[in-house]
């Protein structure tokens, strides 16, 4: 049994999931030091520190844009995804997701452990090297104490590999760790180069491991530390928004914009080919798309319109004619993320209600909600086995809407606050001479309402909506409401809308359980309440 906790809490390089990463030199190797020797076996666990928890392309209990499934704006239909069962309030502590991320999460940061108190072993041509992958396995073990502390709150707090007689570590209160992981990340940013290299691109430099501490400095309301890196970030002139929106998520900008900051690119994944054709596009007469997640009605309804107004406060149309017509005076965000019944899919008009189509909406491998991400799905996959696409983790996008939305909960809305949602807006082709956030004076309230709502359609399908309902508590609302899908007038004139399944979440959802059988393992874990 000892054993088995040893192997649970240190998980040193020698678990079998990293192996396939780690591809020893000497194949007789059977410990960590004959392998954990030279310059490429440091930058070899660097790599398998991204790969086995963020940048695995074929791994959808991980990636990001399948994680929509797990809020109200989309529908994910395999339940061994996980994503299905948060979103539908199923969750429970013998749910397998509670020990998969669980898991995942900590035997990573038993691993970095492992490598951070052996880093000056292996033999570099030049020490900053070793600096860099040094601050770069830090970054990444703050990264997964975030997420950790996100999902399931008091948690150990291990910096230093576990001894037998320490393999039990003691719950550290979530505020405590949380100022311990910004005071560590400030040294940890001053230690990364400030540009990405041509190779490695997606390994943190200063700006990028910044931009990850932004996001959860706003997560956890560090508003002035969120509202400050956004402006170091605007200020060091590295990324830009991309002019053409919709060809940031397929082949003509993926590789070329500059807004892109945290990528996910091929070389992240040792240029495996990429599966969001198949994830997320339809089964196209012989193609592989499977509709594994899939836009709902309540965020194609949260589209506002061209003059940038909610669909339901609008002098031009009436909600209905919105609700019939998504493309109806919409933002065009609308139009580059989402698409269903009506449009063309490879030059064929999407019929979903027609049950000999491939696109009809009771067919396994179509989306039950008539609705499909655009984003990712480029047509050029559509026959092909995989795709060479590279994502965004963190985009530019997310830097000025950060600083807004940071300035707005301070209730210190700046000229630069409002100018950050306009370069939004404009951006994405809305009417600025209606649309312009200067024009109409707003309560605080009504900034609130509008950032939340354009932080949903600007990063709609890319993973991100989850951790805003959480934060914003808002899932118990918003999720407390069943799934829907197309809207259509039946012969009688009366509207008819696609359900799909009902949904509920319970106050203590907000918080993930510790599954039954870690408390095997780890008896200082303490049960979220509710579970």
């Amino acid at each position: 049994m000892k054993k088995k906790i040893i192997t649970l809490i240190i998980a040193l390089a020698t678990l079998s999931s990293c192996e396939k990463f780690l591809d020893k030199r000497d194949p007789t190797a059977t410990s960590f030091d004959e392998f954990f020797n030279t310059e490429e076996d440091l930058r070899r666990v660097v790599y398998s520190s991204y790969l086995d928890a963020f940048m695995g392309p074929g791994e959808r209990r991980l990636l990001f844009y399948m994680t929509e499934g797990r809020s109200d704006n989309a529908y994910a239909r395999i339940e061994t995804d996980h994503h299905m069962i948060i979103a539908n309030g199923n969750m429970t502590s013998n749910s397998a997701l509670a020990v998969y991320y669980w898991n995942l999460h900590n035997q990573h940061i038993g691993r970095i452990n492992t490598y951070l108190a052996n880093v000056d072993v292996p033999y570099v041509e030049n020490e900053s090297t070793r600096q860099r992958y040094k601050a770069i396995l830090e970054g990444l073990r703050i990264w997964h104490y975030f997420r950790i502390t996100e999902f399931w709150g008091n948690v150990p707090f291990v910096l230093t590999p576990v001894k037998l007689e320490e393999a039990t570590p003691a719950v550290t209160p979530k505020a405590e760790i949380l100022d311990k992981l910004f005071e560590m990340s400030e040294d940890v940013a001053n230690r990364l180069p400030e540009n990405e290299g041509t190779t490695n691109a997606y390994m943190f430099n200063k700006y990028s491991f910044k931009t990850l501490v932004m996001r959860y400095a706003l997560y956890n309301g560090r508003y002035e530390l969120a509202a400050r890196l956004a402006k170091e970030i605007m200020d060091s002139g590295k990324y830009q928004l991309h002019p053409q929106y919709a060809n940031l998520f397929n082949y003509q900008a993926d590789k070329t914009n500059k807004e892109f900051i945290i990528k996910f690119d091929m070389e992240s994944h040792n240029n495996s080919a990429t599966a969001s054709f198949q994830h997320l596009a339809p089964q196209y007469r012989t193609g592989n798309g499977q509709s594994y997640v899939v836009p709902l009605k309540a965020l194609v309804d949260s589209y506002w319109t061209l003059q940038g107004r909610p669909i339901d406060n609008c002098p031009l149309h009436s909600k209905q004619a919105y609700e019939l017509n998504p493309k109806l005076n919409r933002d065009p965000r609308y139009e580059a993320s989402v698409f269903g019944h009506g449009d063309l899919f490879n030059n064929e008009k999407i019929d979903i209600y027609d049950s000999k189509s491939a696109f009809y909406y009771q067919n396994l491998r179509s989306s039950r909600s008539g609705y499909w991400f655009k984003k990712f799905v480029d047509q050029a996959d559509a026959f092909r086995t995989g795709g060479n696409m590279h994502f965004s983790l963190a985009r530019y996008a997310e830097v000025l809407l950060t600083y807004a939305e940071a300035k707005i909960m301070l209730n210190e809305i700046d000229e630069l606050a409002k100018s950050c949602i306009n370069q939004i807006r404009k951006r994405a082709g809305l009417d600025m001479s209606i649309a312009d956030v200067n024009l109409v004076a707003k309560s605080q309230q009504e900034w609130i309402a509008l950032i939340r709502n354009e932080r949903r359609i600007e990063f709609a399908g890319e993973g991100l909506r989850y951790s805003d309902i959480l934060r914003w508590k808002t899932a118990e609302t918003v999720l407390n409401q069943a799934a829907l899908g197309h809207m259509r007038l039946n012969g009688a004139g009366q509207s008819e809308v696609l359900k799909i399944e009902d949904r509920k979440f319970l106050n203590h959802q907000y918080l993930w359980p510790f599954h039954e059988s870690s408390f095997q393992v780890e008896p200082n874990l303490v049960q979220n309440p509710g579970y």
